[in-house]
């Protein structure tokens, strides 16, 4: 199981204090954010994309190619990036070199994205973002997994004898995750490809979320890339945490009540009661994240949103030291003695060299001429 952390980049007043912080002081804290899941021993540290306020992160790669160069270990991934208006031979391009500059520590989650104006900005019409999700996809894969690609669809120029550069490293692409909060083509687009399939699993109860990953894992054993319970899936979550929950209560309510995202609407107690939001105490934390694992099956990956609703720097680094205390340790314990011995592992580059070798190696065997005593008996 890997956890870590992810960001959607949001640029929030501070409740508490009426500061609204700079582009400049929220990109340099999702850099010290990064170093600090790094250093607590956590797994992955992922970002969106946005191209409207109140959101920074509207070059992910460029983000996640500097913190590559301050950390030595964890994977760095997003946590949306468009499919529907990125050229798919940007994004190919963009994460093969992020691939070399961070020695394989990178992957990412393909969405559509949820900002109806968007589409325009880039030359896209929202009407169409299945469709584009499907071509540009299917492009993607071609680019990253042939070396001289010809090309041709319906929403962007051919392509003749074109090679993607860099190439991926070790000749394996990024592993790519698809995301989605409410459509289903998304989920059946990633167990066609075999990829894993990340359900943001932030906002609404969990019997939407069930619903989806539900279909990815019987699509998935239906194109015989393993048993249902084997798909790779990623999940979101969210949490503020004290010593105890009474004092996690007061000191989120503020940030809760005032979020542009759930702000002004159910109270904290009804949204966390109907809702993967956790404020409590760490053992609460740790109770309602193996809860996960029952709605949903076995999973290989949970990310958590720390960084929004306007709270600062010190109080994100704060909640992360207290999860690497005495969350953490718990969770690897408690999901590694629950996991079956034949779930899929958690994405790595270095595994899915050894799966792309011994592929080859099969491939190999099975078509290698027989020697005359095979062809005897």
């Amino acid at each position: 199981m890997q956890f870590g952390v992810f960001s959607v980049s949001d640029i929030t007043r501070d409740p508490t204090t009426g500061r609204i912080p700079t582009e400049k002081e929220r990109i340099d804290a999702s850099v010290a954010i990064a170093k600090k899941v790094e250093e607590i021993g956590m797994d992955v540290y992922a970002i969106g994309e946005h191209h409207n306020r109140p959101f920074f992160s509207s070059s992910p790669t460029t983000t996640l190619a500097y913190i590559a160069a301050q950390t030595e270990r964890i994977i760095l991934s997003t946590t949306t990036t468009l499919i529907t208006t990125n050229d798919p031979v940007k994004i190919a391009e963009d994460f093969a070199m992020l691939q070399h500059l961070s020695n394989g520590r990178v992957d990412l989650v393909l969405g559509r994205g949820n900002t109806g104006p968007v589409y325009p900005w880039f030359g896209k019409n929202m009407q169409d973002s299945v469709n584009l999700t499907v071509e540009n996809y299917n492009l993607l894969r071609r680019l990253w997994d042939e070396d001289v690609v010809s090309w041709e669809g319906k929403f962007r120029t051919p392509l003749q004898n074109f090679t993607s550069t860099p190439r991926p490293l070790d000749d394996v692409a990024p592993f790519v995750w698809h995301g989605s909060i409410r459509t289903p083509q998304v989920a059946e687009i990633a167990a066609y490809y075999g990829d894993g399939f990340f359900a943001n699993n932030i906002f609404w109860p969990k019997e939407h979320y069930q619903q989806l990953i539900n279909l990815y894992r019987e699509r998935y054993e239906h194109y015989g890339h393993g048993k249902a319970h084997q798909a790779v899936v990623g999940l979101g979550g969210q949490f503020y945490m004290a010593k105890d929950s009474q004092q996690a209560v007061k000191e989120f309510r503020p940030y809760f009540d005032n979020a542009p995202v759930y702000g002004h609407g159910p109270s904290l107690e009804d949204f966390t009661a109907q809702t993967p939001l956790t404020v409590g105490s760490p053992q609460q934390v740790i109770e309602k994240t193996l809860a996960f694992q029952e709605y949903f099956g076995d999973y290989q990956r949970q990310l958590y949103l720390v960084d929004h609703a306007g709270l600062p720097l010190k109080t994100v680094l704060n909640q992360l030291d207290m999860f690497g205390e005495y969350v953490l340790p718990e969770l690897r314990k408690e999901m590694e003695s629950r996991a079956p011995n034949d779930l899929t592992p958690a994405p790595t580059h270095e595994r899915l060299v050894v799966a792309r070798r011994a592929k080859m190696e099969a491939d190999f065997a099975n078509t290698k001429e027989p020697v005359a005593s095979d062809r005897d008996q």
